[in-house]
């Protein structure tokens, strides 16, 4: 492909990008095709002789859209928002186009520069505490991740590595294997399961600990565990407390973790993914008192920030941690040529320029747009709040940030009959879970192209697959409950057996 065929496959692209987002309500949120629909429709060898670009187009309409799970219709309600936004699709054609990696300041001063000073704003934006900043005085700074999964396994490795060091330093006769062997973690049951993988992947315990009725972990919980743990032997290094629970967007008590963290030398680390965003808006910064106590801090501007997946930033509230944990000794220089060294604060060697579609987004929506935007689609959960109060066969379980949780009012068996109804119709796309003992239905504000006239049609097609609804007698409501058991028991592929497996502990 020469440069003139790339202008015109280039043009012809952001055409069609552009013509799927202006007709996204007009396509069915979730396929139709079946398992394997692909393999009768690729070849199994790679073409020996090149095809032309517009086949190759027209491949992607006939054969990729169709299977395609549509994230940013406004009819898509769950998991969390993955972000979108134009000037991040074009933040990301550059940073793709002009193909430059950095491991350094030498391979990329501009890559290296513009990720130091773009972490600032976010952190500027949410309201960090100034010693988070790559440009406070002290040790603190922050990088770009690849998502929070790998933010968590990042503080959860630093942190044991400081424990590991501050044990050796008080205990001169064990040895690290032996301190190793006693290492224990600390989440909620309700943080998403990437956190419990990264205890895995870095051979700590990761405990899953309770939490209070609104779906928050508590000071005395916490402590609780400590004691019990060092009572038996072994050594606590880490806490992951959750800003905005994947199931519900609980909200750990991050001031009683803290200062328990802090009187026992254990590292602190904050997943705020998705809900970090909403800090932006002053108003619900309250939500994190006792951020200034914490170790390490990450949300995901690929969530809820326009930002085009992947970009997920993480602070350290001093960054000598991470560089003694990840630093490897063959690779330092004598003299760094420029500080801060981000690429000490990563697993990779390398990374993408992903700082270049986050000053596209930030300077082309400015604060007042990021506010603005979080703002919107939050009171748009409201407004589906109201509308399930509102209707008496209805009951909310919970409401936080851009997320609801509802039900219908009685057995479980009636919410499930709700939900298989309205996943078959597919013309919205929600999720199952269970609060505390029962089990709801999680509706998520995701597309940025959201309108009140997209929940009304979301609550529409909700009411319309209640058929009679629920009697309210006690004879009759047993009756119809069977009759619908009987429904769901003819019905093949019913969706809560085809949930992929491991979404979310609590997700069935």
């Amino acid at each position: 492909m020469n440069i003139e065929e790339f202008r015109e496959f280039g043009k012809a692209s952001v055409d069609y990008i552009a013509d799927y987002f202006e007709n996204i309500r007009n396509v069915e949120v979730i396929s139709n095709v079946e398992p394997g629909y692909l393999k009768n429709e690729l070849p199994e060898k790679v073409p020996d002789i090149g095809e032309p670009w517009q086949q190759v187009l027209q491949d992607v309409d006939k054969l990729i859209i169709p299977g395609f799970t549509h994230w940013h219709s406004p009819h898509f309600h769950a998991y969390f928002p993955t972000a979108n936004s134009f000037p991040g699709v074009v933040g990301e054609l550059f940073l793709s186009g002009l193909g430059s990696l950095s491991k350094n300041w030498e391979t990329n001063p501009a890559c290296v520069e513009l990720e130091v000073r773009m972490v600032d704003w976010l952190g500027k934006i949410l309201g960090l505490p100034e010693e988070f900043l790559n440009s406070s005085n002290g040790p603190g700074g922050g990088v770009i991740q690849n998502a929070a999964s790998e933010s968590t396994l990042v503080g959860l490795l630093t942190g044991k590595h400081r424990t590991i060091r501050n044990v050796l330093r008080d205990n001169a006769n064990l040895s690290e294997g032996k301190i190793m062997f006693k290492l224990v973690a600390y989440t909620s049951k309700e943080s998403n399961s990437s956190v419990e993988k990264a205890g895995l992947l870095a051979s700590v315990p990761m405990r899953l600990l309770p939490t209070d009725k609104h779906g928050s972990l508590r000071g005395h919980t916490l402590e609780e565990a400590i004691k019990k743990d060092k009572e038996s032997g072994l050594i606590p290094c880490c806490v992951v407390a959750t800003l905005g629970t994947t199931g519900t967007c609980a909200f750990d008590n991050l001031e009683e973790l803290a200062k328990i963290c802090s009187r026992e030398g254990i590292w602190l680390h904050v997943d705020a993914a998705y809900a970090g965003a909403a800090f932006a808006c002053p108003e619900y910064r309250y939500l994190m008192k006792g951020v200034e106590d914490v170790d390490s801090f990450n949300f995901n501007p690929h969530k809820w920030m326009l930002v085009n997946s992947d970009c997920s930033v993480m602070w350290f509230k001093n960054t000598k941690d991470v560089e003694k944990a990840f630093k490897v000794k063959s690779t330092l220089p004598k003299i760094p040529t420029f500080e801060p060294e981000i690429e000490h604060w990563q697993i990779p060697t390398s990374r993408r320029f992903r700082a270049l579609k986050v000053w596209f987004v930030l300077r082309t929506y400015g604060v007042e747009g990021i506010q603005r935007h979080i703002r919107k689609q939050i009171g748009l959960a409201k407004f589906f709040e109201e509308l399930a109060l509102n209707d008496d066969r209805f009951e909310v379980c919970t409401s936080s940030m851009g997320l609801v949780c509802f039900r219908l009012k009685g057995e479980d068996r009636l919410t499930q009959n709700l939900l298989d109804r309205i996943s078959r119709r597919k013309k919205i796309f929600l999720m199952p879970y269970y609060f505390g003992d029962s089990f709801s239905i999680r509706f998520v504000i995701c597309s940025r192209f959201t309108e009140k006239e997209d929940i009304l049609f979301a609550w529409r097609e909700i009411t319309s697959q209640l058929g009679d609804g629920a009697p309210t007698n006690d004879a009759l409501r047993e009756k119809w409950l069977k009759n619908e058991e009987e429904k769901r028991k003819n019905v093949t592929g019913d969706f809560l057996n085809t949930l992929p497996a491991g979404i979310n502990e609590n997700v069935k």
